[in-house]
């Protein structure tokens, strides 16, 4: 999914963000190796016992919780990142540079008009309750998705344009289109066992996590879960692509980022993806640590503020109580013009990102873009005020800016309580739009998914995941994205709908020329730009760390200089190689860190809150 998603966001990628909607909360997820003769919640037998059996147990500290095991409804970075593990995609991304390779489908190929798409479905796959793996099982996964709202809750967009779908033959099978799509080697949407999952009545409703282990084809099989705990899960021995190397998987999840790096330094866990970076402050702390490597590579992800545009659903309702100054544009655009996107970089992520210009982040050159000179909304309080006061907006005698009903204007920031910049950068914003006159309120949650869900917000710090092909993050904006009314749970980030947008939406879809298509999605992204409703402030880097002496080696992604946590397919932890008992590491296959000697690995994952009604929102860092 969108980093969609995948990361998608809090990737999102889908994901993969607040959106929040996407599912705002940031929870972890990582499981513990444990210190011999220690015993723990996770493992209440002492350590002797795991040292006999000698498992390596690879555990990664999280800082968001799972909203859903159900890949119809997740869309936090966690969970979707935990999917990419339990079932194959039709097509995976190269770690070396992102270009489409096979997956559950072994080859591909559209019609003279590329209308028709017919997929070779490999023959080596198995479900790991032993059936094989069909292509029936695609056109079952699909098809729901097609015909069922609560099935396309999170994937819907890639399928809204699919006419039918069939599967003639257990190795083939055939999409039609309405029209054009240039998303066909990118489908990130997990194939699920139709022999499983056609017993769900409700998929709105069902979340995955009562039947263990779950049945799944990828890299991984989940064994056990706990909410706002941990997940499991265990190397599949008949993947087709060749087992994992460590005996079992955690994701633990941690509300307090220093904590998990404190158990990062005793070797309680082997890996710290923080949230969903570490800090400057916490990297440097480990740079001199023995036995712990800190990789610090350019990421996927965009750090942005988002300004509630109106809440409203598809049938034309508006809800929630976003402040109505926010609806002229020369106030979002005063608004942004007081943010020093270089203080941020420098002051905030202390040179570990990248200042913010478009909605994709510079990893993706064929997609990067910025503002000209004319367009750009430059540093420049000055402008700002003066645009405030073209819109009606003026002080008054005690220098506060008043609103049209006469009230000093204090504006809602959402902020994300597990999220270090979130609130170092909010006590910027108090500080740049006090000296507009605009006072803010930094609302830190735990679980900001229903305030943004229900539209009562002003603004939020918001952020996803990219994936190498960003329709999944563009979709998030249109007006389809919409919830249908106000009670449902729509695909939008954060409520936006605009004809022009949407129009270079279906134009790109259909573009199957790359730098074609690539043009037109800058387009997009200077639309979102100009509209002001997006203000991305940063690319963070991807900074994170684990212990070389257990985890001996592990990929990155892309393999040169990338990231290991949420990446764009399963390549980190189907290729984590454990260290050695002796101590000694083998840095053959990558960037290193795997644990061994643990016990069961599991994912802690924090958001049981958000996981209530499963409004699968995920937050700034939730998708893919």
């Amino acid at each position: 999914m969108s980093t969609q998603v995948h990361g998608r966001g809090l990737s999102g990628p889908r994901s993969s963000r607040p959106r929040v909607a996407r599912l705002a909360a940031v929870a972890g997820a990582g499981a513990l190796a444990l210190s011999a003769g220690l015993a723990t919640p996770l493992d209440p037998a002492p350590h002797e016992a795991a040292a006999a059996d000698s498992k390596s147990v690879l555990t990664v500290a999280v800082a968001q919780s799972v909203d859903s095991l159900s890949p119809f409804l997740a869309q936090r970075l966690v969970s979707t990142s935990i999917h990419r593990l339990m079932y194959e995609y039709l097509t995976n991304y190269d770690p070396k540079d992102n270009h489409a390779v096979p997956g559950l489908a072994t080859k591909w190929e559209p019609s003279a008009d590329k209308l028709t798409w017919t997929y070779t479905i490999r023959s080596d796959s198995t479900w790991s309750d032993g059936q094989k793996a069909t292509a029936e099982d695609a056109a079952w996964t699909f098809n729901t998705m097609m015909t069922d709202e609560g099935a396309a809750t999170t994937n819907g967009s890639f399928v809204s344009n699919f006419r039918k779908v069939t599967a003639p033959s257990p190795t083939q099978l055939v999409i039609e289109l309405k029209k054009p799509q240039a998303t066909m080697t990118a489908l990130d949407v997990p194939i699920v066992p139709k022999h499983v999952w056609e017993k769900v009545d409700d998929f709105s409703k069902f979340n995955n996590d009562k039947s263990f282990p779950v049945v799944g084809n990828g890299p991984f099989v989940l064994t056990d879960y706990k909410p706002d705990s941990y997940v499991r899960l265990k190397p599949n021995k008949n993947f087709w692509r060749g087992a994992p190397k460590f005996d079992e998987l955690v994701f633990r999840y941690y509300k307090d980022q220093d904590a998990a790096v404190a158990a990062l330094r005793k070797g309680e866990v082997s890996f710290v993806a923080g949230s969903p970076s570490l800090t400057p402050a916490q990297a440097a702390s480990l740079k001199n640590e023995k036995n712990i490597r800190v990789n610090d590579a350019p990421g996927r992800r965009f750090y942005a503020l988002a300004t509630n545009p109106g809440a409203r659903a598809k049938n034309g309702k508006k809800f929630g109580d976003g402040d109505p100054s926010l609806l002229d544009a020369r106030v979002r655009h005063a608004l942004f013009m007081a943010v020093d996107r270089r203080t941020i970089i420098d002051k905030v992520f202390q040179g570990h990102a990248v200042e913010g210009e478009g909605y994709i982040p510079p990893r993706f050159s064929q997609y990067f873009w910025k503002p000209s000179a004319s367009q750009e909304l430059a540093y420049d309080p000055a402008k700002a005020g003066r645009l405030l006061d073209q819109a009606g907006y003026k002080k008054n005698s005690s220098g506060k800016r008043l609103g049209k009903d006469g009230k000093p204007i204090t504006y809602r920031v959402l902020c994300h309580a597990t999220d270090p910049n979130d609130k170092a950068v909010g006590q910027y914003l108090q500080e740049w739009w006090g000296k507009l006159g605009i006072g803010i309120t930094l609302d830190c949650l735990d679980n900001v998914t229903d305030p943004w869900l229900a539209g009562t917000y002003d603004l939020a710090f918001d952020g996803w995941s990219v994936n190498p092909d960003p329709d999944f993050v563009l979709s998030i904006h249109t007006c389809a994205a919409l919830p249908a009314t106000p009670k449902d749970t729509g695909a939008t980030d954060n409520f936006v709908c605009d004809q022009r947008y949407d129009d270079l939406y279906a134009r790109q879809l259909a573009e199957y020329d790359p730098a074609k298509r690539a043009t037109l999605v800058k387009q997009m992204e200077s639309r979102l730009y100009d509209l002001g409703y997006m203000n991305v402030m940063a690319y963070p880097n991807a900074v994170e760390a684990y212990r070389t002496d257990q985890i001996a080696s592990i990929r990155t992604m892309p393999s040169a200089a990338g990231n290991i946590y949420g990446q764009d397919g399963y390549w980190s932890w189907w290729s984590a190689v454990p260290a050695a008992s002796d101590g000694s590491s083998d840095d053959s296959g990558g960037s290193t860190g795997a644990v061994i000697g643990g016990v069961v690995a599991a994912v802690v994952l924090v958001g049981a809150a958000v996981f209530f009604v499963l409004r699968r929102r995920s937050t700034a860092d939730d998708r893919e």
